[in-house]
């Protein structure tokens, strides 16, 4: 089903310090949408003794208190599992057990998961092959010849700046794309320019998961949402409705656009956290998973990738999911205005964190994003009482 647009993504004023969580919790009222249906087998969470948030985490050699980041980052969500039982669930502003919230780009980590399973399932042969084997693309351009894998690890080498403080830069013209304006999202990363050598840097880029959406329709020949819906929605017994963002050709905007509750945001981040396997039955394949949380090549190490031309200070890139510095294996989705699907393998913990920090983007700095110290926030949330 699609819904009427009633408006564009760059009518939201995005990266304006405008505020945000009245748009993120009905964005399949206001844009165009295809749905994905809740599972014909759903799964409720099952419900633990509630342990209460930190009153207080280190970040930056200081002391902050947890009731005052949460409204500075305009918090809409805030769940907790260990062990695959519900812990802690909190809901702000807008947010809400039946409300599908923005994702943005943590939707980059759900693309990646169906990759894995075409690959299984043989729909792509080998991540080694040239995306345009797929994807028709201009030649020469940014995604001629370029392997899948370096596309997945944001390593093809296109040129891009993911600034938001810039309205000039490729992402939002990614997202004026999305409203069809100057073509189609397939017609734009089909032009892509390159820039350096494959598999040599790790730039964030918005346009590679774009390309992956397109690379999953081609070779399922099946919409990205379908493809979803049979792979993940219905076999991890999501219990609401999922809506993705499309243009107006109707391709998915799968670099920011999945909506889900923070309940089915969880259950990613509980496939990977046990590795690809749920109530028994492996969705992802192992091997999959722990390539896509594990650095495999020294440009991708924590502090290596390039955000808007700067080094993303403690953090390293797998297969289109961010992974911490440290021995505890972490690794999360992340999306703008502070979206996390954040797992601690050691302490068995997935949290999700949904929210529209408004000053998210006005300024390059890690104060606006609060990226990092959200990661500090998480992380103190799984190692309390371990």
């Amino acid at each position: 089903m699609t819904v009427q647009k009633r408006m564009t993504l760059a009518d939201l004023g995005l990266f304006t310090g405008a505020p945000q969580h009245e748009h993120f919790c009905r964005m399949k009222d206001l844009l165009d949408t295809c749905e994905m249906t809740p599972s014909a087998n759903p799964y409720p969470w099952p419900r633990g003794e509630m342990t209460p948030l930190p009153e207080t985490y280190d970040y930056d050699g200081a002391s902050r208190r947890t009731r005052e980041f949460l409204a500075g980052t305009d918090t809409a969500a805030l769940l907790v599992l260990v062990d695959g039982v519900i812990r802690h669930e909190s809901y702000f502003l807008t947010g809400g057990p039946d409300v599908q919230w923005l994702s943005a780009s943590v939707a980059k980590s759900f693309v990646s998961a169906l990759v894995g399973i075409a690959v299984e399932e043989g729909h792509i042969t080998s991540i080694d092959e040239p995306i345009s084997s797929y994807v028709p693309v201009q030649p020469g351009s940014a995604y001629d010849g370029v392997s899948i894998k370096d596309v997945l690890q944001m390593s093809s080498g296109a040129r891009w700046n993911e600034d938001y403080n810039d309205p000039a830069s490729d992402i939002f013209q990614l997202n004026a794309a999305t409203a069809g304006i100057g073509g189609t999202l397939d017609d734009f990363v089909a032009r892509m320019v390159r820039e350096s050598e494959p598999g040599t840097v790790c730039r964030y880029n918005s346009g590679e998961t774009q390309i992956l959406g397109a690379l999953l329709a081609r070779a399922t020949n099946r919409s990205v949402a379908d493809y979803m819906d049979e792979k993940l929605c219905e076999p991890l017994g999501m219990t609401s409705a999922g809506y993705w963002l499309v243009d107006p050709a109707g391709r998915e905007v799968t670099f920011a656009g999945l909506n889900l509750t923070a309940r089915d945001f969880a259950r990613l981040g509980e496939l990977y956290r046990n590795e690809g396997v749920w109530q028994g039955r492996q969705i992802v394949p192992a091997q999959w998973v722990r390539d896509s949380v594990t650095v495999t090549a020294p440009h991708l190490r924590p502090g290596r990738p390039l955000v808007g031309g700067q080094q993303a200070d403690g953090v390293g890139y797998g297969y289109q999911w961010w992974l911490m510095a440290g021995d505890r294996g972490e690794f999360s989705a992340v999306g703008v205005y502070n979206q996390f699907i954040y797992v601690d393998p050691v302490s068995r913990t997935t949290i999700v964190k949904l929210s529209a920090s408004r000053e998210y983007g006005t300024s390059l700095d890690e104060a606006t994003s609060g990226e990092l110290e959200t990661i500090a926030f998480l992380r103190t949330i799984a190692q309390q009482g371990h």
